[in-house]
């Protein structure tokens, strides 16, 4: 199966951001209460940044908004200052009037990480699932923090850190990949391929082999990202340097 049909080049990262953007604010002007899962991470800050600037102008509105994040590091509190938690209060959160009751994260610290990935997968099941989800793209082709390996796991899971993935958070940890927790809570790619619809974000030429794999690849474990071909509903949107290999 390919997502040929599907994928949107860009000139640059900042034009990948505006486009993105325009279509969350109007997805929440069709439907005020959308469900949106979100990611962290380098490549979705313009995005954020972005959206900050339409919520400054009235142009987009988020108070009747819910949101569930991805993932979250284990063993940290949310007020840490690496956390995810604490990143999208920093980037995004701090920025539009979204209803603090309506956010939704995994605990990191929780004293029961199962049961906290259960009580995950009811809070999303209650709030009617996620309607447009967003997702990065690791450079081992990663999606949340389902690292590549011999298995999957479908639902919201514990799960342990390539040293690839640590070292491209260490940003968060004062640039120390060893300060990086070793586990995260992460949604599992069953619960990624509920969504009704997925936008996959990419940018930048260290994206680009991931990205060519999973547009003409095998559907394989080794590239979670590639169970994106599952879905009915999936955009792939690219600046051109992540676009690069393939061949547009």
């Amino acid at each position: 199966m390919s997502l040929a049909h599907r994928i949107s080049i860009f000139p640059d990262a900042d034009a990948v951001a505006l486009e993105l953007a325009a279509r969350v604010a109007d997805a929440l002007d069709r439907d005020p209460s959308l469900v949106l899962g979100l990611p962290t991470g380098r490549t979705p800050l313009r995005l954020y940044k972005e959206l900050a600037r339409l919520a400054a102008e009235g142009q987009v509105d988020f108070s009747k908004a819910t949101t569930f994040n991805l993932d979250e590091f284990l063993g940290i509190p949310a007020s840490h200052p690496g956390s995810y938690r604490s990143f999208m209060q920093t980037h995004l959160f701090d920025h539009v009037n979204i209803d603090p009751s309506r956010v939704h994260f995994l605990n990191g610290a929780a004293s029961d990480p199962v049961g906290e990935c259960c009580r995950y997968e009811q809070e999303i099941e209650a709030a009617g699932g996620i309607d447009l989800l967003i997702l990065g793209i690791g450079t081992n082709g990663h999606i949340g923090f389902n690292e590549p390996g011999p298995g999957l796991v479908a639902r919201t899971h514990r799960v342990t850190l390539k040293s690839e993935t640590r070292k491209s958070n260490a940003g968060l940890f004062d640039d120390n990949p060893d300060a990086v927790p070793i586990e995260a809570l992460s949604m599992g790619m069953g619960t990624i391929l509920d969504a009704k619809a997925v936008v996959l974000l990419a940018t930048g030429e260290r994206k680009a082999a991931c990205v060519e794999q999973l547009v003409t690849g095998p559907i394989t474990t080794s590239l979670p990202a590639s169970f994106l071909q599952l879905h009915p509903d999936v955009e792939i949107m690219l600046d051109s340097a992540a676009g690069a290999r393939l061949g547009r």
